[in-house]
């Protein structure tokens, strides 16, 4: 892999911390969760300053402006000079953090494998439910 020095949007994505690893930022681009004017983009994309992303993290869509370009990964304070967030994309993003909160612990989803105490709880209830489905 040659590096001439052009920006790539992977490389900036990761020197302003959306994401951990570079191979994160490709991924995410690639799958589709960073889009840039409205269209999905490449790895490869140069970013200029002014230019507008929508990337998605989890439940969270962040509109940003970039403001800078950099291929350095910096520390955070340095990292948040490069973009700017528009206020209707906290907004929204605040807005949504409040549903899910209010929605209560119910809608979390482990994404974990059980314990053993729990696999055994659950094969407890499914036993009782048949035995009393039987009667």
């Amino acid at each position: 892999m040659s590096d001439d020095g052009k920006p790539r949007l992977d490389k900036w994505l990761w020197a302003a911390r959306f994401f951990k690893t570079r191979a994160l930022a490709k991924a995410a681009i690639e799958g589709g969760k960073v889009h840039s004017r409205g269209e999905r983009c490449k790895p490869s994309k140069e970013p200029k300053v002014g230019d507008e992303l929508q990337i998605r993290q989890g439940h969270d869509t962040r509109t940003v402006v970039i403001t800078a370009v950099s291929m350095v990964r910096r520390g955070a304070p340095e990292a948040q000079l490069l973009y700017e967030e528009t206020p209707q994309s906290i907004e929204l993003r605040e807005a949504a953090a409040a549903q899910r909160k209010a929605a209560g612990p119910g809608l979390l989803i482990s994404e974990h494998r059980p314990t053993k105490k729990q696999r055994r709880q659950i094969h407890r209830f499914r036993d009782e439910r048949n035995t009393l489905s039987k009667d």
